[in-house]
């Protein structure tokens, strides 16, 4: 018997779309963040071994317990990273944004995925073989470098950030949250919540029940305004204390 969301992942196989919204690999705004060491025949061939995707809001990326075939980075959009327990229930891991790469921690230690990864807003995702990746990681040592250090600072910024939230009481951590929204993600301070308060609540490990009444006291105290799942904030001042001090 398949839940819901291996049933959607299954159809989404069959309706990927791609893009060529960009050329090649050599003009793409992100490409120093990592591929800044690639002279121009290894630039052609991560760009001949790449395809890039775009997936709907609530489409599956990739799935827990799929083989890692590939190297993935996000252009745009918005994407969670989950792990799925035994009685069907998601607990978010964290959420990305562009220019995060989403599975760089995983492609040299692990044959399939440990979580899955999901679109919370149109996302542009480029594919990259990672036969062909791994071939140019293996002949250019300035690039593989690279790629050690860009794995090191994600494992540093995701223990860091877990460990920070597990350090906060319930309002420090939805406050957490909404800073990282507004000045990571969007950056203004009225956006559209990519994610419902059950999700705001797996990302943090509280109940959605809290995470409404801590989003209900944040508008009494006018650090906030709420119009649907439109956010203003309207008091940086106050819920970046609220941050530090939660």
């Amino acid at each position: 018997m398949y839940d819901i969301s291996h049933i959607l992942y299954i159809y989404s196989l069959f309706i990927m779309r791609t893009s060529k919204d960009i050329l090649n690999c050599k003009y793409c705004v992100y490409r120093n963040l990592l591929f800044g060491e690639l002279d121009d025949k290894e630039y052609e061939i991560i760009n001949n071994a790449r395809t890039e995707y775009v997936f709907k809001r609530g489409e599956v990326i990739k799935k827990e317990g799929e083989r890692i075939n590939s190297f993935l980075y996000m252009r745009k959009g918005l994407v969670k990273l989950y792990k799925t327990d035994r009685r069907g229930k998601d607990q978010i891991l964290s959420i990305n944004k562009p220019g995060d790469f989403i599975n760089l921690l995983n492609i040299f230690s692990n044959a399939a995925y440990k979580y899955s990864i999901a679109a919370l807003e149109e996302t542009l995702v480029c594919d990259v073989r990672l036969d062909a990746f791994i071939d140019v990681v293996k002949n250019n040592s300035d690039f593989a470098l690279s790629v050690l250090n860009r794995i090191s600072k994600i494992s540093d910024e995701t223990i860091e950030r877990r460990f920070s939230l597990a350090q906060k009481q319930i309002k420090g951590r939805v406050a957490n949250i909404l800073l990282f929204l507004a000045e990571d993600v969007y950056r203004k301070n009225k956006f559209r919540l990519p994610v419902t308060r059950r999700e705001v609540g797996e990302l943090v490990s509280m109940t959605t029940e809290n995470i409404i009444r801590t989003f209900s006291e944040f508008r009494k105290d006018g650090i906030i305004d709420l119009d649907g799942k439109v956010i203003t904030i309207l008091d940086f001042k106050r819920l970046k204390n609220i941050d530090k001090t939660g």
